[in-house]
């Protein structure tokens, strides 16, 4: 380090403040998210649409991200040798490389069909996808070695509202941008705005200090013992209805996209506005329950979510069967307690699993639960999407529903919701609040606080 320098990670702070420097981890955080929705979701989704993509493509396309998480296992093995900040930079400037690949990809209609063009874009996606999955591997122990012990829990609630604003404004552009029957120079635009906001982003990402990785940690000759891992009872339980939740809920983000163009008719950019006001749900949740989580537990909150998540599909069930029509404001609402539930489900599960797994072998513990969790998301759009096409032309009425692909599709996700919520009841979680507690916190206790501060301020 040159003379006179400052090195952060020595630098005396306060065991409840943020060490220096790591401001610029949450403007990297936001400029991220300014990014890479634009590739990976509602957007995404939209354009191979106008391509001609069926169910199936658009599940893989939804499950491509979860799944090339499975490459974190090798290479987490080479973090040390070449240390966090450069690992990370070398991975997300290849996908800044990427994308401007992507945003070529419309301007080729001229000389080449929608197919060999939906081609690309799956090709330039794995690629993406593939160096997210390798060089994210180091960014949760980089920031791990950064943050104290004392304010991790303030430092992930502001990281997620970073992302969460993020994506949210981003949507708000890029259904602006698309407004009705986009042409292909309005897409190419929004993924040459995404390079450019990862372009950005790596400034940041470059000003964030380096972490000081563990140098005692080497290659082994000693097997990992995966089996007595996954054989750890209240790991298990976890892992079971991890799957069960994940299988449910990864399709959910592609087809109710996919359902709101194809059968209810509604324009790229209208679409992309509803689903923004997703991210204005995962907002709310830092308020809704996440300062309650420690002293209630994970268990009540997770079952709380998924019955929301249980009314939820009911809801896109009969939009789907032709029960309710498609109001802007119902829909609205649906996305909102969208984002809003699925925040909570992830805030949950993560401080369940840091509070189960044990200090022995907990890296091992927190790869596998990632992997498997993962590979199930990943896996269930693609599954989904071939019962989407398989299903194409049934349509028969049945209880007042009309029964079609889609009907048929949310009818199952709420099976699987039914199976993670008994799942989730056999939890095992010694100091957790009953769902009564819960339910009297959100129900009687919270209004009476707001209305006391009301009162006071009169």
């Amino acid at each position: 380090m040159p003379p006179g320098s400052i090195d952060p990670l020595n630098t005396p702070v306060e065991k409840d403040s943020f060490p220096p420097g790591l401001n610029n981890a949450f403007l990297f955080a936001t400029f991220n998210a300014l990014s890479f929705p634009l590739v990976v979701s509602s957007p995404m989704v939209l354009y191979a649409k106008s391509l001609g993509a069926s169910a199936t493509v658009l599940g893989i396309i939804a499950g491509m991200m979860p799944l090339l998480v499975i490459f974190q296992i090798p290479a987490a093995k080479h973090v040390p040798r070449v240390g966090y900040k450069r690992f990370v930079y070398a991975g997300w400037g290849m996908r800044v490389l990427f994308i401007f690949g992507l945003a070529l990809v419309p301007l080729t209609g001229t000389f080449l069909n929608p197919t060999t063009q939906l081609a690309l874009v799956l090709m330039l996606l794995f690629a993406f996808n593939l160096s997210r999955g390798i060089s994210s591997c180091a960014w949760l122990p980089w920031i791990t070695s950064l943050v104290p012990v004392a304010v991790r829990g303030r430092y992930l609630a502001a990281d997620a509202a970073c992302v969460n604003l993020g994506n949210f404004l981003v949507f708000l552009l890029a259904g602006i941008c698309l407004g009705e029957h986009p042409s292909a120079g309005r897409f190419s635009g929004l993924f040459v705005f995404s390079a450019l906001m990862g372009g950005a982003s790596l400034v940041f990402l470059k000003r964030i200090p380096e972490g000081q990785t563990q140098e005692e940690i080497r290659a082994s000759n000693t097997p990992v013992p995966w089996r007595e891992i996954a054989g750890y009872a209240p790991f298990r339980k976890l892992l079971r209805m991890n799957v069960a939740w994940s299988v449910a809920f990864g399709g959910l983000g592609a087809f109710t996209v996919a359902w709101l163009k194809t059968e209810s008719g509604m324009m790229e950019g209208s679409i992309l506005l509803v689903t923004s006001t997703a991210f204005i749900g995962g907002l709310s949740s830092l308020w809704f329950l996440g300062p309650r989580v420690d002293g209630l537990g994970s268990k009540p909150v997770l079952t709380f979510s998924i019955l929301t998540w249980l009314l939820i599909v009911a809801v896109w069930l009969a939009l789907a069967g032709g029960v309710l029509a498609p109001e802007h404001s119902l829909l609205l609402l649906l996305q909102f307690l969208m984002g809003l539930a699925a925040a909570l489900v992830n805030m949950a599960n993560v401080r369940l699993a840091m509070a189960i797994i044990p200090a022995m072998g907990r890296s091992h513990f927190f790869a596998l639960f990632s992997v498997v969790g993962s590979l199930a998301l990943g896996l269930s759009p693609v599954l989904w999407g071939l019962m989407i096409d398989a299903l194409q032309g049934i349509r028969f009425h049945w209880l007042g529903v009309e029964w079609n692909r889609f009907s048929l599709f949310f009818a199952a996700v709420a099976a699987m919701f039914l199976v993670a919520l008994a799942l989730c009841r056999r939890l095992d979680e010694p100091e957790a609040a009953s769902m009564e507690d819960l339910l009297r916190d959100i129900l009687i206790e919270t209004p009476q606080r707001v209305w006391v501060r009301l009162w006071m301020r009169e």
